[in-house]
C-alpha cells in the first residue's frame, strides 16, 4: 500500500520564500505520487507561528489554489518547537515529515525518508553531512553545544535539527509527552522504535533572513539542557561543597598560624572566613533544594503549549 504523507512546515515571517517552498514541495509530492510511493491525499501543512508579515494571507491563497495545501494559524508566536507540535497535531497521514520553510534543508531526501519508512523505520532523521556553509563562529558553537549536551547525558543526534520523518505510531507516543518547555531534538530519541538516518548538504536560505539569531539559539540551547538534565543543579551543589571545604581549610590554616606561628592579620579571619563559610552553605543549600524543585518542575508543567486560531 502507498503511504499517505504529511509535510509540516513551520513559518514565521516567510512571505519572501513561501511561494517557492510551496512550488518545490508540491512538485516533490507529484513525483512521489506518480512513482506510487505516496498516495494522492498526501498534503502540506503550513503553520503560521504568529507572523507579522503577509505569511498567513499567502497560506490562505495557496490553500485555495491547491487542495493539497493546508494552513494552521496560531493565535500568537509560540516558538519554532510549539509550531512544529501544532502542525503534527493537525497533520494526517501514515508518516509526517517536518522541514523548515527556508529551503536550506534538501527536500529531495524526503524520497529517501519515505523509502526507509516503507522498509519499516518509524523515525528517519535528516542529518547534515557538513557545516561548511556556516560561519566559523556558528560551526564552532554548534559543535561545542552538541558535545555539551552529550556530556550532561542528553541523547541527541549529532548535526540533526528538526528535519525528520515520523510514523503515526511514533507521533501518537510523542503526544504523551506533556512538558511545556519542549525540545523535540531531545524528546524524539527517547521514543525508541526503529530509526534511520539520511544525509544531505545544507544550502543557504532561498530568500529572507534567519529567524534564529544568537538570542534564540542560546534560548533553545538552554531549554535543551534544562529540560533533559539536572547536571547543572548537581554542579551547583558540588561547587557549594567545594567552597564549604575550602572555607574549613582556610579556617584551619588561620587557626594554625595563630596558635603555632603567632602570625595573623587582625580582623581578617573574623570577616573573610564567615563569608566563605556562609556562602558555601548557601550555594550547597540552593543546589539541594534545586534538586527537589527540578523534580517538581518536571512533573507539574501543564500550561497549554499553543492555541490554534484558524485552520484552512
Amino acid at each position: 500500500m502507498t503511504t499517505t504523507l504529511g509535510i509540516v512546515v513551520p513559518c514565521f515571517n516567510e512571505q519572501e520564500v513561501l511561494t517557492e517552498t510551496t512550488r518545490r514541495l508540491l512538485g516533490l509530492l507529484t513525483r512521489l505520487q506518480d512513482a506510487g510511493q505516496v498516495s494522492a491525499d498526501s498534503a502540506v501543512y503550513f503553520v503560521d507561528d504568529g507572523s507579522k508579515d503577509k505569511t498567513w494571507q499567502l497560506i490562505q491563497s495557496l490553500a485555495q489554489q491547491d487542495l493539497r495545501i493546508h494552513g494552521v494559524k496560531l493565535s500568537r508566536n509560540r516558538g519554532h518547537q510549539n509550531a512544529l507540535l501544532a502542525g503534527l497535531s493537525i497533520a494526517v497521514g501514515d508518516a509526517v515529515v517536518t522541514v523548515d520553510a527556508d529551503l536550506q534543508d534538501d527536500i529531495e531526501v524526503i524520497e529517501q525518508m519515505v523509502h526507509r519508512f516503507s522498509e519499516g523505520c518509524e523515525i528517519v532523521y535528516g542529518v547534515r553531512m557538513s557545516r561548511t556553509s556556516d560561519s566559523a563562529f556558528k560551526r564552532g558553537s554548534a559543535q561545542a553545544y552538541y558535545k555539551l549536551l552529550e556530556s550532561v547525558g542528553v541523547d541527541i543526534v549529532y548535526n540533526h535539527a528538526d528535519y525528520r520523518l515520523m510514523s503515526r505510531r511514533a507521533l501518537n507516543h510523542l503526544q504523551e509527552f506533556s512538558e511545556v518547555n519542549i525540545f523535540l531534538r531531545g524528546i524524539i530519541p527517547l521514543l525508541g522504535f526503529l530509526t534511520s538516518i539520511v544525509y544531505y548538504d545544507r544550502t543557504t536560505r532561498f530568500a529572507g533572513e534567519s529567524k534564529y539569531p544568537l538570542r534564540r539559539m542560546l534560548a533553545l540551547a538552554f531549554d535543551g539542557i534544562t529540560s533533559f538534565s539536572v547536571t547543572p543543579l548537581r554542579f551547583i551543589a558540588a561547587l557549594g561543597m567545594i567552597i564549604f571545604m575550602i572555607s574549613f581549610g582556610m579556617a584551619a590554616w588561620v587557626l594554625y598560624g595563630r596558635l603555632f606561628m603567632h602570625a595573623s592579620v587582625p580582623g581578617w579571619a573574623s570577616s573573610v572566613i564567615p563569608i566563605y563559610f556562609l556562602g558555601g552553605i548557601q550555594i550547597l543549600s540552593i543546589g539541594v533544594l534545586g534538586e527537589y524543585v527540578a523534580k517538581i518542575y518536571m512533573e507539574t508543567k501543564r500550561r497549554p503549549r499553543f492555541s490554534i486560531e484558524k485552520v484552512v
